[in-house]
């Protein structure tokens, strides 16, 4: 401070700006300090020396000779110097007096980062019921999807548990689809998914020859430091922003979802795909005489399942018939290996993505209308209650008499089409006979505790140049029940026999709901009117249900359903059979869709070796140390699928309402947020009443009971409750929608 005091000032003002001169320069400096504490390092590198110093023949060594031993050159002897240095820092490793460095055995807990846009982010790790949170300060220079270690910080009450990034074990994303920008001599690709904060720097010789503004697919070249943008190369132009359907093409890119099946694939798939010869197929039950149906979407080309119906004195005869995809795609195969790295179909709004080729999941897997083809069958005997008396699975050969459409099926219940009837004489018994059956079951699920959400779903109606058109919600009708209720039935059944013969297997399990969310549901239901007491430790599904029950038909209702929804676990594949809260089942698995499904084509190939006598102890123990591993890449896969449908809704959603702007709407108030209300219109569409519209009052947010109230008008904003909206804005490339409220 010398110089400063040494100084004539002839005004307050120029001390001012001398002393901000000042301190802005001691802030560069510090800076400049801190620049060797931060993570630009190689996360390989930093990796390879991490598990260097903790192999157990490590003995405490100076960094030369770490150096000589690791064989690293002159000049990268800096670089590993930064690299002790952060490792000191973060707590992993310390050096004593000699300067000789020791690992620290300071538990850390693996598992994969997700970031958040505003550069926070969460780490999930296996065996923990909850994420870990990590602020933006302890990202650590991670990505979305990373996988990382991480140290726990101290405890803070009444807060998620924090953790710090310490170690970047595998990059998680090494694809970006983005829009191009270009310069001349240079550009950069903004990425389409928000989570990704920073462009990727391009090269000029690496644009691949992309023009600007197109949407591209990069590759990452570096990860980018502090100091340093990550760099990339463009590997694939898809089309210009927007060229019909290169919008969903992006989010399919963007996600990883493989879209073209490989050329040995295909081949594969031709070469099994051959008409059914019972002869080659003698040993199995013939059912072709049994008059069986198959109920679809109209849309739908893929039949994986058919059902057939008959009564034998009280009880029903109920026949679930599952394509036997496990016929023609053999484990290890190229259309195995293929079909596991899909994990499903993926359903969008303006495409199927198959997790088989065509020639099969609309060909011979297919269980089309008078073809012979192969099934695996689950025969049951059903009671007046409901309850499965005995049942049998078994190989089978079927040809189905009809398919069916859910409006054809429902309108033949109602009987309110002469037409309809008159096309479908010959099965309005059969139809009936399934609807009385399928509502025996579901009073009997019901009366267990079985949790049912009636969501309203949209359904997204394209141009044909792929634009959204209009926005319709999607109505469960009796005879999507009735196919609902069959196909869980058949689930059960197989299930539980698999789970008492103690036999390898894959298990669809679903957890109770997570504890601190019921305790708000609690809270909020008391402001209904309608009661729900939760008691810790003691988590009933039937209270959950009657709860529901209660409040059909009031105006909070799809808000508590939403609640509700969200404090419950996701449901996940398991080896071990743990039950499935929401419908009440202590067994459950899914059997039903090979076609579209990984898990069913797997334990249909397990079900067939059981059948066949073939599940020898080799057979056992094989599966067994293939069941864990595929039970946790096809839950992980499965949240991609379900993200790729739930991004392209949003985004077609957004692509509706621009054309909307300046129109009023009636909605619901779906979410009670500090920044604001979420809006729910009839349409299912979703958007922000950011609290700075709010103009009428200052509003303050109360958690508790999660209402916005006026400080001078008292004025309450409360989820559930009615309100006129504008539409203000809406942009497809954030899928945001915003909303502002019309004149009270």
């Amino acid at each position: 401070m010398k110089r400063l005091q040494n100084r004539t000032f002839k005004t307050t003002a120029d001390k001012r700006e001398a002393l901000k001169d000042k301190l802005t320069s001691n802030k560069r400096s510090i800076k400049r300090v801190d620049k060797r504490f931060q993570d630009n390092t190689d996360p390989n590198k930093k990796g390879k020396v991490k598990n260097f110093i903790f192999d157990k023949a490590y003995v405490p060594m100076k960094s030369k000779q770490i150096a000589d031993i690791l064989k690293v050159s002159k000049k990268d002897r800096s670089e590993l110097q930064d690299i002790l240095d952060i490792l000191v820092r973060n707590g992993e490793i310390s050096h004593d007096e000699d300067g000789k460095y020791s690992p620290v055995n300071v538990e850390t807990i693996t598992g994969t980062f997700s970031a958040h846009p505003k550069g926070f982010g969460f780490v999930t790790a296996e065996g923990f019921d909850s994420d870990f949170f990590i602020s933006e300060d302890h990202v650590n220079s991670a990505m979305n999807h990373d996988t990382v270690e991480i140290v726990l910080l101290p405890i803070t009450e009444g807060k998620r548990r924090e953790a710090k990034i310490v170690n970047i074990i595998e990059r998680g994303t090494t694809e970006v689809v983005g829009r191009y920008e270009k310069s001349s001599r240079y550009g950069f690709v903004i990425p389409d998914d928000k989570k990704i904060l920073r462009d990727i720097f391009i090269p000029k010789s690496q644009d691949f020859g992309a023009s600007n503004g197109q949407k591209v697919v990069c590759t990452y070249i570096h990860y980018g430091t502090d100091d340093r943008k990550p760099e990339g190369k463009i590997t694939e132009i898809l089309g210009g922003k927007d060229d019909p359907g290169i919008d969903v093409i992006s989010i399919v890119r963007a996600l990883n979802i493989p879209s073209e099946f490989k050329t040995e694939t295909l081949n594969e798939a031709d070469k099994v795909n051959v008409p059914v010869k019972f002869d080659n197929h003698s040993e199995r039950v013939d059912l072709r005489d049994v008059p069986m149906v198959t109920i679809d979407g109209a849309e739908s080309k893929d039949l994986d399942d058919a059902v057939s119906i008959g009564i034998d004195g009280e009880d029903y005869l109920l026949g679930v018939h599952i394509a036997d995809v496990s016929e023609y795609v053999k484990e290890d195969g190229s259309l195995d290996k293929e079909a596991k790295e899909r994990c499903t179909s993926v359903y969008l709004c303006d495409r199927v993505i198959p997790m088989l080729p065509k020639s099969l999941s609309n060909g011979i897997c297919s269980l089309n209308e008078g073809e012979d083809r192969l099934a695996l069958s689950c025969l049951m005997r059903i009671d007046k209650k409901g309850k499965v008396k005995e049942h049998l699975i078994c190989e089978s050969l079927v040809n189905i008499d009809r398919r069916m459409t859910y409006d054809a099926v429902s309108s033949v219940i109602k009987g309110d089409d002469p037409d309809t009837l008159r096309e479908y004489r010959h099965f309005i018994v059969m139809f009936q006979t399934m609807a009385e059956l399928s509502h025996i079951i579901r009073q009997r699920r019901e009366k267990h505790g079985c949790i049912d959400f009636d969501f309203p779903e949209a359904k997204i109606i394209l141009d044909e140049a792929g634009r959204t058109k209009d926005i319709v919600q999607r109505e469960r009708d009796e005879a999507s029940l009735i196919i609902e209720d069959f196909m869980i039935t058949a689930n059960v059944t197989v299930a539980k026999e698999y789970a008492e013969a103690e036999l390898p297997f894959l298990y669809r399990s679903h957890g109770e709901p997570d504890p601190d969310k019921l305790v708000n549901l609690s809270t909020f239901m008391a402001k209904t009117g309608v009661t729900y007491r939760y008691k810790k430790g003691e988590t009933d599904p039937k209270d959950i249900q009657k709860m529901l029950k209660k409040i059909q038909g009031l105006p909070e209702e799809p808000v508590i359903n939403q609640f509700v929804l969200r404090a419950m676990q996701q449901a996940k594949y398991t080896v071990d059979c743990e039950g499935h809260f929401g419908l009440a089942e202590k067994h459950y698995c899914h059997f039903t869709s090979p076609i579209r499904r990984y898990p069913d084509l797997q334990i249909h190939r397990i079900i067939k070796e059981n059948l066949r006598g073939k599940l020898n102890k080799k057979r056992v123990s094989h599966y067994k140390s293939l069941l864990p591993d595929i039970a946790n890449i096809t839950s992980q896969y499965e949240r991609r699928a379900d993200e790729a449908e739930r991004e392209t809704d949003k985004m077609k959603k957004a692509e509706y309402m621009i054309s909307h702007k300046g129109e009023t709407f009636d909605g619901v108030i779906s979410g009670v947020t500090a920044f604001g209300l979420y809006v729910t219109l009839p349409n299912t569409v979703e958007g922000l009443v950011h609290i700075s519209t709010l103009r009428d009052d200052y509003y303050t947010y109360m958690e508790d009971s999660m209402e916005l109230i006026g400080e001078r008008t008292r004025h309450v904003y409360k989820m559930g409750q009615t309100v006129k909206i504008v539409v203000d804005n809406a942009d497809k490339e954030t899928r945001l929608i915003d909303f502002v409220l019309a004149e009270r």
